[in-house]
């Protein structure tokens, strides 16, 4: 795979489309305003030794109080689009029951900027902040809560189905179940494999409820649905049957667990041994989940090398370093490779109508410094990341993977779930005691590259 040098917009074709991403409790603020409910994540975030720091969302970017300012720095920046999450329990504080109209207000405020700039929303229904009442009541390993993620999905698309260009029910759901329930690094912070199995299959059953209520409620005439998972690329360490057998165990784990029921119908077998008894399924789910999605969305950061199985039972596998390659402060090798390869390879295995890179970005140390009394920061190893992951992309696109869109994460700097604020991934540098916003040199690249200068 080749990286091109002379990069343009126009490679892309016309009718692509470009934004940024970013997710409610990353960069909201606002905890307590306006009679928002509360979040597992202010919970897991407010527990001694959860984040880096003991850091927490409650002020974050503050993007509640300076939503038009944040709007007004995408329209410089030449988007055409924007990812963002509406906060469930902002809408419904104890996530059923009573609708909280001022936090419709907001987001209908915020959309109303957004068209009038030109920039399309693109609105993601449930980026990780489940309402506390509903956790209290069992979270997602309750059957119920994707029932009321429905009537939640009716609530918003009733207010916004005339105006929302892109509805995607779920974020990375392999995170919230895996993250969230197993290894405990997320909110709700369990650690244990039944429950995350049982949460993924409620949380593909919310998609699948969900979507034909957004249908039916979206007025706008080019709307579309979809979901966005995070997919990683993976390959054989070495050359060992070992190494093909931990990666396709791997593989199957962290991308088919939800791929599958989404585009097949159906859990794979090789999951069968973990998954078979706990799978809390009942007749007519497959059907629902497997209904088909307008766009898949594809949140790829690295590629993971398997060398061996650990541990069957977890379906734990031990990787390979590649300390020949750069990786990001994250400790993510940094692979263009990987989602050139990754797009294709979803293309062939799933046909998806159309994919948006809905997520896609890196963390390094960033520094804010004053040059001729301008503040400017100074992002090379992003900038470069940047451009050779579009160049995959472009690429992968041109041998027929159907891509129509790209939306890097993320637009700012924000609060990185159990990481604080310590790692930066934003176009634009948060000075977080200020609130200031510095469009940093990757911003400022794609800023032109936007332009088509």
């Amino acid at each position: 795979m080749s990286s091109e040098s002379n990069l343009s917009r126009a490679d892309f074709g016309p009718d692509f489309w470009w934004g940024s991403a970013t997710a409610s409790y990353q960069i909201e603020g606002a905890v307590q305003e306006d009679g928002r409910g509360q979040s597992i994540w202010d919970t897991f975030s407010h527990t001694p030794g959860k984040t880096f720091g003991g850091a927490n969302g409650d002020i974050a970017c503050d993007h509640y109080h300076r939503y038009r300012q944040d709007v007004e720095l995408m329209s410089q920046m030449g988007l055409n689009a924007y990812r963002f999450s509406i906060a469930w329990p902002r809408i419904l504080p104890t996530g059923s029951g009573s609708v909280n109209q001022k936090g419709l207000d907001f987001y209908e405020r915020l959309v109303e900027s957004l068209l009038e700039k030109n920039i399309q929303p693109f609105a993601t229904l449930y980026h990780w902040d489940l309402p506390q009442a509903l956790e209290d009541r069992g979270g997602w390993r309750n059957r119920a809560t994707a029932e009321y993620f429905a009537e939640y999905a009716d609530i918003v698309s009733r207010r916004l189905g005339d105006r929302i260009k892109g509805w995607i029910t779920l974020n990375e759901p392999w995170v919230s179940a895996a993250l969230g329930h197993i290894t405990g690094e997320h909110a709700p912070g369990l650690h244990n494999m039944a429950a995350g199995i049982q949460a993924g299959h409620h949380l593909l059953l919310g998609h699948g409820l969900a979507l034909p209520v957004l249908r039916r409620n979206a007025t706008r005439p080019d709307a579309e649905f979809g979901i966005t998972l995070s997919l990683n690329y993976f390959d054989p360490g070495d050359d060992s049957q070992q190494a093909q057998e931990a990666t396709n165990l791997a593989e199957t784990f962290a991308n088919r667990w939800f791929l599958d029921p989404l585009f097949k119908g159906t859990y794979p077998e090789l999951l069968n041994p973990v998954f078979g008894s706990i799978l809390p399924i009942q007749p007519g789910d497959m059907d629902l989940i497997s209904g088909s999605v307008d766009f898949l969305g594809v949140n790829y950061y690295f590629r993971q090398s398997p060398v061996a199985i650990q541990d069957q039972a977890t379906l734990n596998v031990k990787t390979a370093p590649h300390p020949e390659s750069k990786h990001t402060l994250m400790g993510w090798e940094v692979y263009p490779e990987g989602l050139y390869k990754l797009l294709l390879q979803l293309q062939r295995d799933y046909s998806p109508a159309k994919m948006y890179i809905t997520e896609n970005g890196a963390s390094y140390e960033d520094k804010l410094v004053e040059e001729q009394g301008i503040p400017v920061v100074h992002d090379p190893d992003r900038l470069e990341y940047m451009h050779d992951h579009f160049a995959a992309a472009l690429q992968a696109k041109r041998e027929g993977a159907n891509l129509r869109g790209y939306f890097p994460w993320s637009l700012m700097d924000n609060f990185e779930w159990s990481f604080g604020y310590e790692r930066r991934f934003g176009l634009t540098y948060v000075d977080y005691p200020t609130q200031r916003r510095v469009l940093k040199d990757s911003g400022r690249w794609y800023q032109q590259f936007l332009k088509g200068k």
